[in-house]
């Protein structure tokens, strides 16, 4: 079950452990809950994962971002992976830096979009690499996503290609915003 919560409260049971009251935004889930109620009854654990909300980015943003990099990806004789990964670099701006030993680099390598070897440091008395480590797309909130079109659209526009006008594209903007 997913929702929304405009409030909370905590609180604590007689033994201590912490409860959580939620004001949710809507009575829709009120089926679902109890159906876990029902769950919890007969012994089953829940799991909950409680996060800050955020907006994501439309399908349509997806969709119009792999256009583009397709179309730039032809126009300059490459492959859209390969392209990809350039975007996040020039326009993402996604990214942390880790300090790891130097086995752990072919597995950072493996769990990150984009990994660059930038220094070597140490970690204690041990040899350390130090990486700049690139997430993909999909974890963009709606205005890094902004910021990785805008970056996408003005290279299509410096190779021909074209592309939505920037009135079309403020309306995608805008659609993100719920």
């Amino acid at each position: 079950m997913k929702s929304q919560a405009s409030s909370f409260r905590l609180q604590f049971s007689s033994d201590m452990h912490p409860e959580i009251v939620l004001s949710m935004t809507s009575r829709e889930c009120l089926n679902q809950l109890e159906d876990l109620k029902a769950a919890r009854d007969n012994g089953k654990l829940l799991d909950c994962e409680i996060k800050v909300h955020r907006e994501r980015r439309s399908l349509n943003s997806n969709a119009y971002f792999w256009v583009m990099l397709d179309k730039l990806a032809e126009k300059l004789k490459t492959t859209t992976d390969k392209l990809y990964l350039v975007m996040l670099e020039r326009y993402g701006h996604v990214f942390d830096y880790v300090l790891v030993v130097p086995e752990a680099v072919e597995r950072l390598k493996k769990e990150f979009r984009t990994v660059k070897e930038i220094g070597k440091g140490k970690i204690g008395n041990t040899e350390a690499i130090q990486l700049q480590v690139f997430y993909g797309s999909s974890t963009y909130d709606t205005k890094q996503m902004a910021r990785l079109i805008d970056g996408t659209v003005l290279e299509c526009k410096e190779q021909g290609i074209e592309t939505m006008t920037p009135e079309e594209i403020n309306r995608m903007n805008e659609s993100w915003k719920g």
